[in-house]
């Protein structure tokens, strides 16, 4: 018998308040190494406060957030990046002046190993073979991303689908096991989601990336994630493979809309289960 895998991610029991408003409840789950996991609810349910929890941009107020069987939560972000948990943000966090190349070099800093002294001595240490190293590591990124084209493109210039990808490459960037995104495909049009749902599939199955996305689109959601959680005012209220929360009717009342059964077939065909009355 096949031992079961010790889960890469696990919350347990987080509550995060603020003030009196409480954006999660008591909401516990675990993500298993070389998932695809996503996280989908109505405007407000959690989602980001969620991600956000994880990736130590806020502390919860109850519970904790375990990696690797560690306790994080009170780790601050840059430290949980050195662990190797990488995220790209609902609104885009780049530097818009400078180039594609440029954005994706700044998620290695951390894994830099010559400071402001050794640096200064670039010719006699191995600062600068250090950074042709991180820049080849850099442009198969790119390559992967198909960002050849606008690798020395100023990123503020740049259609917004191809910024979303320039988030996404610096994400990769500082090599994570675990990448955290939110909403990789919010403002994008078909081709673009296509596209993007691709690279997504390619970073958990090639680069062996476990990934947790928070998405609206749920026809994306149900083709390529392993397991889904929903919440819903800052609870979870399921959770399990993408074909059991479809059929689960507080999904279907809550982010679905209980009597809205053209979308429930739309997404059960993609999702290769069948309609249930």
């Amino acid at each position: 018998m096949t031992a079961t895998p010790a889960p890469l991610l696990a919350a347990e029991r987080i509550s995060l308040r603020f003030g009196g408003v409480r954006a999660l409840t008591d909401v516990s789950f675990s993500v298993n190494p070389g998932e695809l996991f996503s996280i989908i609810g109505p405007n407000g349910a959690g989602k980001t406060s969620m991600v956000n929890c994880i990736s130590g941009r806020y502390r919860p107020s109850e519970g904790r957030i375990l990696y690797r069987g560690k306790d994080i939560s009170r780790m601050k972000p840059n430290a949980r990046a050195g662990l190797g948990i990488g995220r790209t943000f609902q609104n885009l966090a780049l530097f818009h002046h400078m180039t594609v190349l440029d954005n994706i070099m700044i998620g290695r800093h951390h894994l830099l190993k010559n400071n402001f002294i050794t640096g200064s001595l670039y010719w006699l240490t191995g600062a600068r073979r250090e950074e042709l190293e991180h820049r080849r590591k850099v442009e198969e990124i790119i390559d992967f991303l198909d960002l050849q084209a606008v690798r020395k493109a100023i990123t503020g210039t740049l259609p917004y689908g191809l910024r979303k990808r320039v988030e996404v490459a610096r994400a990769m960037a500082i090599e994570p096991q675990l990448i955290l995104l939110d909403e990789p495909m919010a403002g994008m049009n078909l081709e673009e989601k296509e596209d993007m749902a691709r690279y997504i599939v390619d970073l958990n199955e090639e680069h062996g990336m476990t990934v947790v996305m928070i998405e609206h689109d749920m026809g994306v959601v149900m083709d390529i994630s392993h397991r889904v959680m929903v919440l819903d005012f800052g609870c979870k209220i399921a959770d399990g493979d993408p074909a059991a929360v479809l059929a689960d009717p507080h999904v279907r009342e809550a982010y679905l809309g209980e009597h809205d059964e053209p979308a429930m077939q739309q997404m059960r065909a993609r999702s290769g289960t069948e309609a249930t009355a």
